[in-house]
């Protein structure tokens, strides 16, 4: 009876104290950015599956830029974002987790890069266009119903064009010159164009822990899809995979360097469409839940 008691008693000491820790430690918060013509709205699977595997952790939607606003110029965005964001990280000794969808994954990196005293521990990419976008979707036939994207171009790389979301990051990569001169934003954010910041922004980008680049094959909007992880097209319209991109190479902005960290990670997935990316509880349990510690 004495020995049960003395394992009843270490059993109890042994609850309690992951109690303790739990208590203690606690989860970082996690901030969510949306995509392009989404709203906060759209996340609430993504928000359920967090708040089962993490319990207590502390999210915020950002409720900003919805459905046609999301159209505004990502650094209008990357501001506006930023002022919302930065209290939460303010009140957060430990960091913050971000997991930003789709466009807004291109606006995380403008505020991860600007943003100088960031405390984000995983930057979660989820199907975004981080290497920019290049295809016929249905997106860009409802956009741009005159344009295919063998002449968006035209319209793209001009002070009106730049003014449109979609164009901050549209690559074409027949007329790499003009996107170099006419990109406002993806271009500056990958030094591709002279950036007399780009030293500071690599230090700012670098101050995350991890970085989660989610995508998949069947995803239907991101083209190419490797595009989520950095790979694009060359002028022949192969994918260059991301360890063999010149930014990649040449550690532009840091992807090489997180990687000699160990602290660079791909999860691709099969049979996922772009909409569905933050309702699939396949996508969180693989790819998402083991960084929102």
């Amino acid at each position: 009876a004495e020995g049960e008691c003395r394992n009843f008693a270490r059993l109890l000491w042994t609850l309690f104290g992951a109690c303790l820790v739990a208590t203690v430690i606690g989860y970082k918060p996690v901030v969510i950015v949306h995509g392009l013509f989404d709203s906060s709205g759209v996340f609430v699977e993504l928000l359920s599956f967090i708040n089962q595997s993490h319990p207590g952790t502390n999210v915020s939607v950002i409720d900003l830029f919805d459905r046609s606003s999301s159209l505004q110029p990502l650094w209008k965005q990357v501001e506006g974002f930023k002022e919302a964001i930065y209290p939460i990280m303010q009140n957060a000794a430990d960091g913050v987790h971000f997991i930003c969808y789709s466009q807004g994954g291109l606006i995380c990196r403008g505020i991860l890069s600007t943003l100088p005293n960031h405390n984000v521990h995983s930057f979660i990419s989820l199907s975004s266009p981080q290497a920019g976008q290049y295809g016929d979707t249905d997106y860009l036939k409802y956009l741009f119903p005159q344009f295919m994207k063998s002449n968006l171009f035209h319209f793209c790389y001009t002070g009106v064009g730049q003014r449109i979301s979609i164009c901050n990051y549209w690559k074409d990569p027949h007329h790499t010159d003009m996107y170099v001169n006419g990109s406002d934003y993806l271009a500056l954010l990958n030094s591709e164009r002279s950036n007399p910041n780009s030293t500071v922004w690599k230090k700012n980008f670098l101050r995350i822990k991890k970085l989660v680049l989610i995508g998949g094959p069947d995803d239907g909007v991101i083209t190419p899809w490797q595009s989520s992880q950095f790979g694009f097209y060359n002028d022949n319209e192969t994918v260059v995979e991301i360890k063999d991109q010149d930014l990649y190479l040449r550690d532009v902005f840091g992807l090489k360097t997180l990687n000699a960290r160990g602290d660079l990670f791909l999860c691709s997935m099969a049979g996922v469409e772009h909409i569905k990316w933050h309702s699939n509880d396949t996508v969180f349990n693989t790819c998402i839940e083991k960084w929102l510690v």
